[in-house]
């Protein structure tokens, strides 16, 4: 199933809007391992944030009430969206992670299709789950 398109950048991005962007911005850095890729400010507030992990970028800013903001929804109504990051050492980061009093949603376990993965709460509660699981377009899925 392998396909011969070259590879290219990732064109998924995903994006979240913060109560506290500057305390996000220090936790993915600080406990994730994330690097500033650039922030804008205006008045003391992240309008837009790009971190990086890899090849891949994360796009956040403080929550408010324009357009997009409007059209995320309210932070505190229901939250359906979770982040996976696939990751090389999940026993680093799983006790990197647990240090930082973040709350363990799932421990450290192999799955049935041959990852080892955890999950856990950011700072705003939303879900992240972390595994050696890492498909890349281009090569066969997992067989599972």
């Amino acid at each position: 199933m392998s396909s011969s398109v070259p590879i290219e950048a990732p064109r998924l991005y995903h994006t979240m809007r913060c109560k506290d962007a500057e305390a996000m911005i220090a936790w993915l850095k600080d406990v994730l391992g994330f690097t500033e890729r650039v922030i804008y400010r205006r008045e003391n507030i992240v309008t837009h944030a790009e971190l990086s992990f890899g090849s891949s970028i994360l796009m956040l800013g403080a929550d408010r009430p324009d357009g997009y903001g409007k059209s995320v929804g309210d932070l505190d109504g229901r939250r359906t969206d979770a982040v996976y990051l696939a990751v090389d050492d999940p026993y680093a980061l799983y006790a990197k992670v647990k240090a930082s009093g973040a709350r363990i949603e799932m421990e450290l376990q192999n799955t049935d299709y041959g990852s080892r993965d955890f999950s856990d709460r950011d700072p705003e509660g939303g879900l992240w789950s972390f595994g050696t699981y890492w498909p890349k377009v281009g090569e066969d899925p997992l067989q599972g």
